[in-house]
């Protein structure tokens, strides 16, 4: 069964970056179908020595993924509340959730999921009340501040192209 743990493992963390949490999910699945008969202590010890073999081997880290994950929502125009929702739901404690967020900037963010959507300083049609109303709340319900999404909806295209240059991002 460790051996079997060992080579799961590996085949997993080189398909993709995991969290513990997620390993041990994975590992704890796996096993359960692949072995009759299991206990849960069995179950347990198996899915613990692959998490430990997977820090044996520097293969996981969730400090680097929460800063990986992090970097990469506030490219493709998360904010902040959505990536630490989504870093805390796969596992990562919520001080490496605050630290990989640290230089996060959510004007950034939200201008990128704007310009994605057609939205503020990006909007190719006319302004209408119900247009308005649903640009607002597309950023409030993305995760952004009403402050946030309220500056977004008002810029000006250039100010706009201004905030996505690379220097202004973290």
């Amino acid at each position: 069964m460790l051996s079997w743990a060992r080579n799961s493992t590996i085949y997993r963390l080189e398909r993709k970056m995991m969290t513990e949490k997620q390993l041990f999910d994975a590992i704890t699945k796996k096993a359960k179908q692949k072995f009759e008969d299991i206990s849960d202590a069995q179950i347990r010890a198996v899915a613990d020595f692959a998490v430990k073999f997977a820090y044996d081997q520097n293969a996981l880290n969730d400090v680097a993924y929460a800063e990986i994950s992090a970097r990469s929502g506030a490219r493709s125009g998360k904010s902040k509340k959505a990536i630490a929702f989504k870093l805390a739901s796969k596992g990562i404690d919520g001080d490496t959730v605050v630290a990989a967020l640290d230089g996060a900037d959510d004007l950034y963010a939200a201008v990128v999921f704007a310009r994605k959507r057609g939205f503020g300083p990006f909007r190719r049609g006319d302004l209408d009340e119900k247009r308005k109303a649903k640009e607002l709340s597309a950023f409030a319900r993305n995760g952004f501040s009403f402050a946030i999404g309220r500056t977004v909806f008002e810029m000006e295209r250039q100010d706009a192209e201004e905030v996505l240059q690379p220097s202004s991002m973290f």
